[in-house]
């Protein structure tokens, strides 16, 4: 609640622009790192991928996702040193596939890159334009059975993580 309140001109600007709600924004940044300040990974991203590409039972995905990571390289969002990330190559404060972090990558800070590192606008932004993107239905509710749930889906498969999203969500925006 405190980061809701501390970034409440931002947040409501990014649920203006996109139609996700500032309370479910923070509880996705809750839930992937513990908003932004823990568990973002310590594995070098192109490592990662080009071992992951290698592997046998997915080397389509993790290949594309390494030909990805090395376009946020060259575009100049990250720098090798900060293209760190956890076991399949997710980076930033919200734990974006090189693949999202260029398809719904926002910079919305304005400074000439997309940093889903370090720039907290940047970050709310990409994840509510990720949400956008895959169908979310702006003040429409969100709970298990409704459209956006299922939404929430392409975030992340497991029911167990979309409800808790939905709980962590319904006690940020507590009053």
């Amino acid at each position: 609640r405190k980061l809701l309140r501390k970034n409440a001109a931002l947040l409501a600007r990014i649920e203006r622009e996109f139609g996700v709600q500032a309370p479910l924004i923070v509880a996705i940044w809750g839930l992937e790192t513990n908003y932004g300040t823990e568990d973002l990974g310590a594995l070098r991203v192109i490592r990662t991928l080009a071992t992951l590409a290698h592997d046998c039972r997915r080397t389509e995905l993790f290949q594309s996702e390494l030909l990805a990571a090395l376009q946020i390289l060259q575009r100049g969002d990250l720098s090798l040193p900060d293209m760190i990330g956890g076991s399949a190559g997710e980076m930033g404060q919200t734990q974006f596939l090189p693949s999202s972090y260029l398809k719904y990558g926002v910079d919305y800070d304005k400074d000439g890159h997309v940093n889903l590192r370090r720039s907290v606008p940047d970050v709310l932004a990409s994840t509510a334009n990720f949400l956008k993107a895959n169908g979310w239905q702006a003040g429409a509710p969100f709970g298990e059975g409704t459209a956006n749930f299922e939404v929430m889906r392409t975030w992340n498969h497991a029911l167990l993580y979309r409800k808790a999203i939905v709980l962590l969500t319904e006690r940020i925006g507590e009053r």
